[in-house]
């Protein structure tokens, strides 16, 4: 128990260090012009949601609860892992891309699909964008997890 945790919270850190990388560094920006608010083919709706549209969203306002909102889904990723990795062939490169495959797929693409595709009419270019992003962000839990998980003594 005491190993997933710690998995968890790994990927979590992984995960907080990849969005701080690519949707705050490059997406939105530092100073909010970044390519997915000031490209000229973005959906108005999505930038009013993320600027102008009280309240703004927590992770642009106050990102505290939902980093550590963050660290919680991941400990939930590793108590997964867990129970299905041993499904999967041994080693650590096997186990961290099927769960990368599997945080990106069952969360991130639905994500994607949903909301800004579906509710804000997001552009596909600018969807295809945050899905590498995603991917990234799916790959350092996915990763991060893993490497606890079979290779710490713990």
């Amino acid at each position: 128990m005491k190993k997933t945790i710690i998995a968890g919270l790994a990927g979590g850190m992984a995960m907080n260090a990849a969005m701080l990388l690519t949707f705050r560094t490059l997406g939105f920006g530092w100073d909010g012009k970044g390519i997915l608010l000031a490209s000229p083919m973005q959906s108005h709706k999505l930038i009013a949601v993320w600027t102008e549209i009280e309240p703004l969203p927590l992770v642009v306002t106050s990102p505290l609860p939902i980093i550590l909102g963050l660290l919680l889904f991941a400990v939930g990723h590793a108590y997964i892992y867990r129970s299905i990795a041993v499904a999967w062939p041994a080693g650590f490169l096997p186990r961290a891309i099927r769960m990368s495959g599997l945080i990106f797929f069952m969360t991130y693409l639905f994500w994607e699909f949903f909301t800004p595709f579906n509710q804000f009419g997001e552009p596909l270019p600018l969807i295809a964008l945050e899905l590498s992003f995603w991917a990234v962000i799916a790959a350092a839990e996915g990763a991060a997890i893993a490497w606890v998980m079979e290779r710490s003594p713990l």
